[in-house]
């Protein structure tokens, strides 16, 4: 269900939800991909893995979130000021890599998904399909994924992570960056974006992922806030997720979304 707010408010991003030039694409369904680790193969945490995982819930918590669904309200905004807002879900697949992402509008249902690094359309089409703000719709969709997945994400083998004993100060908080690159050889690296995880030196909890976009020198970063506990013994999730799209540098040069979860 979309909420126009104006005459005035039109969208130049449509983020995970849109994007142009795709035709829809079968894949595994939702239930298949709604798997749990596997245990056996899982190599002894890092102890920066081992630090997000206890910020975030604990190991039980990621072990038995096969499926983490997400009701929330996203505004999108432009570079003019202008923005969208609509209502989304948000079916976060943590041990599949995958988010699917769906929604309303006037012209119908829609569906969008993220798997592996490939963002495909799986159902409906949207009046505002083609639309763009620089930074491609699956970089966002894996940004936004990898930070509410964090802890799921900095065990993974298939990508080298490398620890920075160095840590930085942003907005008067402590970090210390988790690299993460391709790992040469690797089955599936190809959709590998390359990037850091943003880990608090105080909590150990990741709250900050910056992704490089392929081809260009735009950075996405997306921030979590105000995290909360999905249910007893869940995991933790942040109950706000701002992007934005930065230069090289990584300065800032304008939101892009931002998500409340209901």
């Amino acid at each position: 269900m979309c909420k126009r707010l104006s005459n005035s408010i039109c969208v130049a991003v449509v983020c995970a939800l849109i994007v142009g030039g795709c035709a829809p694409e079968s894949g595994p369904k939702a239930d298949v991909l709604a798997v749990g680790p596997k245990l056996e193969a899982l190599a002894v945490p890092s102890e920066y893995a081992a630090l997000a995982i206890r910020a975030a819930g604990g190991f039980d918590a990621w072990a038995n979130a096969k499926k983490i669904d997400l009701d929330c309200v996203a505004t999108f905004y432009q570079e003019d000021g202008t923005y969208y807002l609509t209502e989304q879900r948000y079916e976060v697949f943590p041990w599949s890599n995958s988010v699917r992402i769906s929604g309303a509008e006037p012209g119908g249902e829609y569906s969008r998904r993220l798997l592996e690094g490939r963002f495909s359309v799986l159902e409906g089409k949207s009046q505002y399909d083609g639309l763009q703000v620089g930074v491609d719709n699956g970089c966002i969709a894996d940004g936004i994924l990898n930070l509410i997945t964090a802890p799921a994400r900095l065990l993974d083998e298939s990508v080298k992570y490398t620890w920075s004993t160095e840590p930085v100060r942003i907005k008067g908080q402590w970090y210390r960056p988790v690299k993460r690159l391709a790992k040469i050889g690797a089955p599936g690296t190809v959709n590998v974006r390359e990037g850091a995880f943003y880990q608090k030196r105080s909590s150990g909890r990741v709250d900050m992922v910056l992704l490089g976009c392929g081809g260009t020198e735009d950075v996405l970063i997306v921030r979590g806030h105000d995290y909360r506990l999905l249910g007893k013994g869940g995991v933790m999730v942040p109950s706000k997720i701002e992007a934005f799209k930065a230069d090289a540098s990584n300065r800032v040069r304008h939101r892009i979304i931002e998500i409340d979860l209901k």
